[in-house]
C-alpha cells in the first residue's frame, strides 16, 4: 500500500535515480568522436605524447619535416598500406561580407582529403599558392576570389574547387609552409596494425578504430570535459540531495511513530527487528523508485543530451550511446540512497524505549541526543578541513568541488544541530506573531523541536544550496574580471571578432602591446611559450621581478627568460643552453638570460616575437593593448572595446557556461528542496489531525485553524531560510578566502539577494500551500 509516507521518500528517490541514470548514460556516451577528417583511414599515427603539468589538453610534440619524411618512407614500406599521408593543419579562416565566417578554423594540403570522405563536387585541386579549395556551401564560385585570413594576416586566394564539407584544402607545399610540423599520418590500405606498432616504435602512437577519437580538436575536448564536470556535479549533488531528503522523512516518520514503536518495543521486538522494520520501508520504496527512475532516466537521456549539445556542454556529433551498466548502476542507486537516507532514522528508532516512546508521544524530552551531537560536530569539523583545503587549492575546478563538498557539510551539520537552536530561533522569530495565534504557533513549535527542525530541513537544503551556488559563481565572476580589468594599462584593447586569435597584420594595425602565446616542448613535457617584441616588453617588464639575469638581454638571437619555478622544474640558470621544441618539430638551442618571478608574464618561457612566429606560423595574438591611437578601420577578424568590455568579454563563453551549469546546478537542489517542503509540510499537518480537533474543541473557528497551521508553516520556513542562509554564508566567506588567496588580493563577497528572496518565498508559498490544503480538508469533518 502507498501510504503517504512512502510517497514522500519514493519522489525523490525516483527523481534521484532518474537523474543519476540519465546523467551515467550521457557520461558514457561521452567518448571522443573520430573527426571526419580522418574517417577515410582506418590507421592514423600520431606523434608522441606529453605530459602536462599546467596546460590541459595539450597537442602532442609535433615531429619536424624531415622527422615526418622518414616515418612515412618506413611506412609505405608495411603490408597492405597503399598510401602514406602527412596531415599539415593550420590556421585558415574564410572572410565574407568583411567579416571571419562561422565554423572551421583549420586548412589542411589537399593530399589529407584521401583521409576524409570528401571529395570534389567542382572545379580542380589546388596545385599553386594562393590557390584553394572550400564548402560550396560559402557561395563562391571556381574562379572566385575569397579573402581567407592566416596568421599572417588577410589575403587573396582563388578558388579552384569546391566540396560538401566544412574543410578549406590548399596546395601540399603552402600546407608545408604554413604548418612545417606534422601531429598526424594517416594510412590508406589494410594495414596490419600490429605491423604499424612495431615500425613506429616509441615515435609516436598508433591509433585505429575507435581509439582515432584522440585526434579530436582540442575544443571538443575540452567541451566534453566541460560536460563531464557539469553531469557529475548534477550526479552528485542530486544523490546528496535524495538522500538528505529521504532521510528528513524517515526522520519526521520515527519521530510521528514513536508511540507504535514503543508499543512493538513493549511486546518483546528487539532493536535490530525495528531497525529492520525501517529498513524494510526504504526498501520498499527504493526499489520500485529504482525501476521508474532508470526507465525515466532512459528515456530523457535523448533530449537531455541534445540540450546539452546546443547549450555548449558537448561537441557537435554527440550521440547517446546504449550501455547495459548506468541502467545496472541507476537500478542500485535507488535502494542504496533509500537505505542510506534511512540509515540515522533506523539507528534512532532501534534506540527508543517502550517507557521513553510513551512519553514522547506528548512532549518531546530529549530533542538532541548524543549521537546527534557528535554527528553534527564532525560535519561542522568536515566543513572546516574543506575550507582549509580550499586555501592550498590552486586549480579553479578543485577549489569550485571542495567548496561544494564543504556546503554539503555544513547542511549536515546545520540539519543535526538544529533542534539544539529551535527553542532560541521559536521565541525570537515567533515574536512576529501576536496575541493568542502567536502563543499557540510558539508553543507548538517548541514542544515539538524535532518535528520542526525536520520540517525545516528542506527549506534549510534549498536556501543553502541555492544562495551559495549563485553567490559563489557571482563572486568568482566578479572577482576575475575586476582583477582582469585592473591589469590592463590601455586606453582601448583590440580584441578577436569571431576568430580563435588575432593576425600579424591586426596587430601592426594598432600601436600596442601584444603578446603571442604558444605551446612549446621540452623533453617530453608541455610548457608555455611567450613571445614578445621590444613595444610588448615594456609592459610585460614593468609587472615582473627579475631574479638573477637580464630581460634587456632579450634583444639579443635566441635567447630567453624562464620563470622561476620552470628554471626549479628543469635545473636551468643563467648561460644555460636549453633544447626547445615549437610547432614545426625542429630543436632550437636558446640562452638563458633571465630568471623572473613566477606570475610576471602569462607563461614559462618569455622569447622573441619574431622567434616564435618564425617556429610557429599560424600562432595568433590573444588581444593587443592598445597605448597610442585606435586604428583608423578596423582590419577583419578583430574588434576595438574599452577595456570594461575586454574585461567582460575575455572569458564571455566561459562565464556563459559557468551560468548554465549553476541554472542546472540550482534547478536540481530547489527541485528537490520544493519536493521536500511540500511533502515534509504535508505529512506534518496529516499527523496533526488530533491537534487541529483540540483546537476547533476549545473554541477555534475554521478560519483561526488555518490561521495557525499558515502562521507555523511560515515559522518553520523563516527557520530553515536563517539557518541554511548562515551555512551558505559561512562556505561563501570561506570561498572568498580562498579565492583571495589564489588571486592574490581581496575579494568582494557577492550575497544573491534577489536568488535569496526568491527561493526563500517559492519555500513559503508551497509550505503554506501543502499545509493549509491538508488542514482545510481535515477540519471540515
Amino acid at each position: 500500500m502507498l501510504t503517504r509516507e512512502r510517497l514522500g521518500a519514493l519522489v525523490p528517490v525516483l527523481l534521484g535515480t532518474a537523474i543519476v541514470t540519465a546523467s551515467l548514460l550521457l557520461f558514457a556516451s561521452g567518448a571522443p568522436r573520430v573527426p571526419d577528417r580522418f574517417a577515410g583511414t582506418a590507421v592514423v599515427v600520431r606523434s608522441p605524447e606529453v605530459s602536462t603539468p599546467a596546460i590541459p589538453f595539450p597537442e602532442p610534440r609535433p615531429w619536424s619535416g624531415p622527422e615526418a619524411a622518414e616515418l612515412v618512407r618506413q611506412l609505405a614500406a608495411v603490408d597492405g598500406v597503399t598510401a602514406v599521408v602527412p596531415e599539415h593543419t593550420f590556421y585558415a579562416q574564410p572572410v565574407l561580407d568583411g567579416r571571419a565566417a562561422p565554423g572551421p578554423t583549420e586548412g589542411q594540403g589537399w593530399a589529407s582529403v584521401a583521409l576524409a570522405p570528401y571529395r570534389l563536387v567542382a572545379g580542380a585541386p589546388p596545385v599553386r599558392d594562393r590557390e584553394v579549395v572550400v564548402d560550396r556551401a560559402l557561395g563562391v564560385p571556381v574562379g572566385g576570389e575569397l579573402t581567407v585570413l592566416i596568421a599572417t594576416g588577410p589575403a587573396s586566394w582563388t578558388v579552384t574547387g569546391l566540396v560538401d564539407a566544412e574543410a578549406l584544402y590548399v596546395s601540399d607545399a603552402a600546407a608545408r609552409r604554413l604548418a612545417p610540423g606534422v601531429r598526424a599520418i594517416g594510412l590508406l590500405g589494410q594495414p596490419d596494425v600490429d605491423a604499424v606498432a612495431d615500425t613506429v616504435g616509441a615515435a609516436g602512437s598508433v591509433l585505429a578504430g575507435a581509439e582515432r577519437g584522440a585526434l579530436e580538436p582540442r575544443a571538443d575536448a575540452r567541451t566534453r570535459w566541460i560536460g563531464m564536470q557539469v553531469l557529475t556535479g548534477m550526479s552528485a549533488l542530486a544523490a546528496f540531495a535524495c538522500i538528505f531528503v529521504v532521510g528528513a522523512t524517515f526522520a519526521f516518520t520515527v519521530n510521528q511513530r514513536r508511540r507504535e514503536l514503543g508499543l512493538l518495543r513493549a511486546v518483546g521486538a528487539t532493536p535490530r527487528q525495528v531497525r529492520r522494520t525501517v529498513y524494510r520501508e526504504a526498501l520498499i520504496v527504493g526499489v520500485p523508485a529504482a525501476l521508474g527512475g532508470v526507465l525515466l532516466g532512459a528515456a530523457v537521456a535523448v533530449p537531455v543530451g541534445a540540450l546539452l549539445v546546443d547549450a555548449g556542454f558537448q561537441p557537435l556529433g554527440f550521440e547517446v550511446r546504449w550501455r547495459l551498466w548506468p541502467l545496472l548502476a541507476g537500478l542500485t542507486v535507488g535502494p542504496v540512497v533509500a537505505l542510506l537516507g534511512a540509515g540515522v532514522a533506523a539507528r534512532r528508532a532501534g534506540r527508543v524505549r517502550p517507557i521513553e516512546a510513551l512519553r514522547a508521544a506528548e512532549v518531546e524530552q530529549r530533542p538532541m541526543t548524543r549521537t546527534r551531537w557528535v554527528a553534527g560536530l564532525a560535519a561542522a569539523v568536515g566543513a572546516g578541513v574543506a575550507g582549509l583545503t580550499a586555501l592550498t587549492t590552486d586549480d579553479l575546478a578543485d577549489l569550485s568541488a571542495v567548496a561544494l563538498l564543504g556546503t554539503m557539510a555544513l547542511v549536515v551539520a546545520a540539519a543535526l544541530l538544529a533542534p539544539a537552536v529551535v527553542p532560541a530561533l521559536v521565541r525570537v522569530l515567533g515574536r512576529a506573531l501576536p496575541g493568542v495565534l502567536g502563543e499557540v504557533v510558539r508553543g507548538s513549535a517548541a514542544t515539538a523541536v524535532r518535528r520542526t527542525a525536520s520540517t525545516a530541513a528542506p527549506v534549510l537544503l534549498t536556501v543553502a544550496f541555492a544562495v551559495f551556488i549563485f553567490g559563489n559563481v557571482q563572486t568568482t565572476t566578479g572577482a576575475y574580471a575586476a582583477a582582469r580589468e585592473a591589469s590592463v594599462r590601455a586606453g582601448a584593447v583590440l580584441i578577436p571578432d569571431g576568430t580563435p586569435g588575432l593576425t600579424d597584420a591586426a596587430v601592426t594595425s594598432a600601436a600596442g602591446a601584444a603578446l603571442l602565446s604558444t605551446e612549446a616542448y621540452v623533453a617530453d613535457t608541455v610548457i608555455t611559450a611567450i613571445g614578445t617584441d621590444p613595444a610588448s616588453l615594456g609592459s610585460v617588464a614593468a609587472r615582473m621581478s627579475v631574479l638573477s639575469g637580464s630581460t634587456s638581454a632579450l634583444s639579443e638571437p635566441d635567447t630567453v627568460a624562464v620563470a622561476h619555478a620552470t628554471a626549479d622544474r628543469f635545473g636551468w640558470s643563467i648561460g644555460d643552453t636549453v633544447r626547445v621544441i615549437f610547432a614545426d618539430g625542429q630543436p632550437v638551442g636558446l640562452r638563458v638570460v633571465a630568471v623572473v618571478a613566477d606570475g610576471g608574464f602569462p607563461g614559462d618561457l618569455l622569447l622573441d616575437r619574431a622567434l616564435l612566429r618564425q617556429r610557429n606560423p599560424s600562432v595568433l595574438a590573444a588581444a593587443v593593448l592598445l597605448t597610442g591611437p585606435p586604428p583608423g578601420r578596423t582590419p577583419p577578424g578583430a574588434e576595438l572595446v574599452d577595456v570594461a568590455t575586454y574585461a567582460a568579454r575575455a572569458d564571455a563563453e566561459e562565464d556563459r557556461l559557468v551560468w548554465l551549469a549553476t541554472l542546472l546546478m540550482v534547478g536540481v537542489s530547489a527541485g528537490y528542496g520544493a519536493l521536500a517542503v511540500a511533502s515534509t509540510l504535508a505529512l506534518a499537518t496529516v499527523t496533526r489531525t488530533r491537534d487541529l480537533r483540540l483546537l476547533r474543541l476549545a473554541g477555534a473557528t475554521r478560519r483561526q485553524v488555518l490561521l495557525s497551521v499558515a502562521a507555523e508553516s511560515a515559522l518553520v520556513v523563516a527557520i530553515g531560510a536563517l539557518l541554511g542562509g548562515v551555512a551558505a554564508l559561512l562556505a561563501l566567506l570561506g570561498s572568498v578566502g580562498a579565492l583571495a588567496e589564489q588571486a592574490g588580493a581581496p575579494v568582494d563577497l557577492v550575497v544573491p539577494w534577489p536568488a535569496a528572496a526568491a527561493v526563500v518565498t517559492l519555500c513559503l508559498a508551497l509550505a503554506i500551500l501543502a499545509s493549509t490544503l491538508p488542514a482545510q480538508s481535515l477540519t471540515s469533518r
